[in-house]
């Protein structure tokens, strides 16, 4: 599937969670979406990206596997929506509508994490918060180097 419909269905789940513990589910969601855009971008991306791609899947792959396998996670793993990835026709797109949804992922974190009344939910999302400014601006950089002309302006 296409990282930019990938990125549509997360962030209609996002948007359709009606409980805390969906919106942080659905934000680790965002994470392993982030990790496996990463990925595929390091292994098929261009070259002038592929080193902040790797970064990002990293970054990615860590936030998930770390959310599953806390005391406070899901307990068994569930599926990564992001597994379905297969391709990214449009790196740009793809990244720009993965830069949104880190955003309205974190909107929905701090939202969470203020009205939080244990402390384990609290630092939980201040976990996923970090991931996805981390993540976010992984992302940032993605985006600059593929604007930016890989040997320097037009003479």
């Amino acid at each position: 599937m296409d990282a930019v419909h990938l990125i549509k269905a997360t962030r209609h789940a996002l948007a359709e969670c009606e409980s805390v513990e969906e919106i942080v589910a659905e934000s680790w969601q965002v994470q392993a979406l982030a990790g496996a855009i990463g990925s595929h971008l390091a292994a098929c991306g261009p070259q002038s990206v592929r080193t902040e791609a790797r970064g990002l899947g990293e970054t990615g792959r860590q936030a998930w596997h770390a959310a599953v396998s806390s005391p406070a996670g899901p307990g068994e793993a569930p599926e990564a929506r992001a597994d379905r990835l297969s391709q990214i026709q449009d790196p740009e797109c793809a990244l720009s509508d993965l830069s949104a949804l880190l955003a309205e992922a974190g909107v929905a974190l701090v939202l969470v994490a203020v009205s939080a009344r244990e402390e384990g939910l609290y630092w939980q999302c201040i976990e996923a918060i970090d991931a996805a400014d981390e993540s976010q601006d992984r992302v940032t950089g993605i985006l600059r180097r593929l604007k930016t002309p890989e040997h320097g302006p037009a003479a």
